[in-house]
């Protein structure tokens, strides 16, 4: 995939995120709602409502841009305090409609900063927690896919709420 289509996903699956966000009515956002098994969504995600979907994207999607521009700059990514994937990119509790603008935000200065960075391809290596090292290409393309993973939750979580 070239960077060009990667940040193509990434607005495409942003902006699905925000249409489907309008669909919910603020108190239904915080209700937590239990998903089936799905593919991505490990077991202790499955009971998060669609607000927590959003506070997990947003964390993960600045651990990832940190990632992304460090390695494209030919800089050492890895944070001064290691991320534990397993807890530190959870939601950190009730998550409310704040979250809606923070996700926003998240999205938007990640391609801010892409559109200045030097290319991805070929940078050094980091590692991914479950799928082995990336450079910053291959963590600029795993940003939209995150987020394709977890549309499908969001997208159920909200199907729930309605019926």
């Amino acid at each position: 995939m070239s960077r060009n289509s990667a940040t193509k996903v990434i607005r495409k699956n942003g902006d699905n995120y925000l249409r489907l966000a309008e669909a919910v009515r603020t108190e239904a956002g915080s209700i937590p709602v239990t998903v089936p098994p799905m593919i991505g969504v490990d077991p202790e995600m499955r009971g998060w409502s669609f607000f927590q979907i959003l506070e997990h994207n947003a964390i993960v999607n600045r651990i990832i841009s940190h990632t992304v521009e460090k390695l494209a700059q030919g800089q050492d990514p890895t944070p001064e305090h290691p991320v534990n994937p397993k807890t530190d990119v959870l939601p950190k509790g009730l998550s409310g409609p704040e979250q809606l603008e923070d996700f926003r935000r998240s999205v938007d200065d990640y391609l801010a900063i892409m559109e200045n960075l030097p290319p991805l391809r070929g940078t050094s290596e980091t590692p991914h927690p479950v799928f082995g090292s990336f450079d910053a290409h291959k963590w600029h393309c795993m940003f939209g896919f995150h987020l394709g993973l977890h549309i499908k939750q969001a997208e159920k979580v909200v199907s729930l709420l309605k019926t």
